[in-house]
């Protein structure tokens, strides 16, 4: 899961379509496969004409077995395997990492089993990698403090920069320029986390001329920290980096009574990071009814990323796996996809988009997509299709709030926040939907009510940290999600027909 705002507040996508000039790996198609041909609109997604008593009853039939071979436990194989491709490789499984390779030759080892055809996709993209994240107060009570640098973060100068600290008014966010009316030409400015992009603070306080901008992440517990991301990155005018909630609340405080001496040492570096994604399709279904389930198989640079996204990829890999022996009965094609480098911005899945044609992109009847599913204190959130999104989208979401409903479990929605690898189908008009149990939401009262848990506290307190293991995981939560997953595929497997009637087809 991308970080690019406060939780539960709205961003803006940040799809990345064209991060970087890429290579795709060629393959022959899946065996048996339909190939993808110019349909006319009566053979493409179809409208509710084309749906039958019996067409629907075959979906629930699918639907049902489906659902009921996907578990838990199966998916937890698959995690045990992130977890030693993480330990076995630094602790991390981070896009262009030796533990990222390994986790796809697992998937690669385990899809090729099961009769698939695994395509790689490869696609390279910029990035930055930090040198140096030193800052120290000097003065009036020194202490060394805990940066992590945004990247594409400009450098502070050689050896490092000495100053005051300014402090932002309390209720400003650093997104408007009179944010910074006060005294903070030449000195380290301290904002609150969200309230908009990163962008636009550093544009902001570069243009008040602040010499480097510090950001109070504002998680729980204190002493948490995230890695954030200035994008675009030619808008990066002024050193930034996050501190965690407790080190800047102390800062903001010695402000208050006085000023605040600091030393900081933010360097990064440019480099070019080359990752992939793998595809695989079922052998059976229509070209022109694609169906797309997919999750980010990457992590954070932070840590191994068993929960973000290693939960959702074990799952989407254990519902490929079970519907294998059932690929006689799917009537449109099912794409599995794990994608690469969609914690530095969605650009796996933004590159497999921007290379679809106009013809693929309208054969694509949707997407599925899942984040976070085995959150600790979780909440179970379902992606929310009103508003400006594609049309079929609400369709998707009633999937899936159906078959909750039906065992009798509440659900919550979650916004379409651009956080994730929807954002770039959603963006080329393609409806999507799935869900998480949450990642840097802060639980409420209402959610503690209905879902158990401790309000107050991150659905996922190890979000992008070292602890996210195997052994944070809540299993409850990474069935509920398995058999949503596995009873909406087998589904639209079967009839996307009500999604082609929203999209005009």
């Amino acid at each position: 899961m991308t970080l690019t705002r406060a939780p539960l507040r709205t961003a803006a996508p940040a799809c990345a379509l064209a991060c970087a000039a890429l290579l795709v790996a060629t393959a022959a198609p899946a065996p048996g496969a339909t190939p993808a041909s110019g349909a006319s609109a009566a053979s493409s997604v179809s409208g509710a004409s084309a749906r039958t008593p019996s067409v629907r009853a075959d979906a629930e039939r699918l639907a049902g077995r489906l659902a009921a071979e996907v578990t838990a436990a199966g998916a937890w194989r698959h995690l045990e395997a992130f977890q030693r491709a993480a330990d076995d490789h630094d602790g991390v499984r981070a896009a262009g990492t030796a533990g990222y390779d390994a986790s796809a030759r697992y998937v690669t080892r385990r899809l090729t089993e099961a009769g698939y055809q695994v395509r790689v996709q490869r696609f390279s993209f910029p990035d930055s990698v930090p040198v140096s994240q030193t800052a120290q107060v000097t003065g009036p009570d020194p202490r060394t403090l805990h940066p992590l640098l945004a990247r594409f973060s400009p450098a502070t100068p050689d050896g490092g920069w000495r100053g005051r600290l300014a402090v932002l008014p309390e209720k400003a966010y650093g997104c408007d320029a009179a944010d910074y009316a006060g005294d903070v030409r030449g000195h380290a400015v301290l904002a609150r986390y969200g309230g908009c992009d990163l962008a636009r603070k550093t544009e902001l306080a570069a243009a008040a001329g602040a010499a480097a901008l510090l950001v109070n992440v504002d998680q729980q517990p204190a002493a948490m920290n995230i890695r954030s991301t200035v994008r675009p990155p030619a808008v990066a005018r002024v050193p930034t980096a996050n501190l965690p909630r407790g080190e800047a609340e102390r800062l903001a405080a010695d402000a208050a009574r006085g000023p605040v001496d600091l030393f900081l040492d933010l360097r990064g570096r440019a480099v070019t990071t080359d990752s992939y994604n793998l595809l695989a399709d079922t052998p059976a279904g229509r070209a022109d009814r694609t169906v797309v389930l997919g999750s980010h198989l990457d992590s954070a640079t932070e840590g191994p990323g068993l929960n973000d996204n290693g939960s959702s990829a074990a799952m989407v890999l254990e519902t490929a796996l079970r519907l294998a022996p059932h690929r006689d009965e799917v009537r449109n094609r099912v794409r599995f996809a794990f994608w690469g480098a969609e914690e530095e911005g969605m650009i796996g899945s933004g590159h497999y988009v921007g290379q679809l044609n106009d013809r693929e992109r309208r054969e694509t009847a949707l997407v599925l997509n899942f984040e976070t599913i085995a959150s600790p204190n979780y909440a179970r959130m379902v992606y929310h299709g009103t508003g400006a999104v594609p049309p079929g989208t609400d369709t998707v979401e009633k999937v899936f709030t159906d078959r909750f409903a039906r065992r009798g479990l509440p659900t919550v929605p979650l916004e379409f926040d651009g956080r994730s690898d929807f954002a770039p189908f959603m963006a080329a008009g393609i409806p999507a939907g799935g869900g998480s149990a949450g990642y840097n939401h802060l639980k409420s009262p209402e959610w503690q009510r209905l879902f158990g848990g401790t309000a107050g506290e991150l659905t996922d307190p190890c979000y992008h940290q070292t602890c996210d293991t195997l052994s944070h995981l809540d299993r409850t939560i990474l069935g509920q999600f398995g058999d949503a997953m596995a009873w909406a595929t087998a589904r639209f497997a079967v009839d996307v027909s009500d999604v082609g009637t929203a999209r005009g087809r």
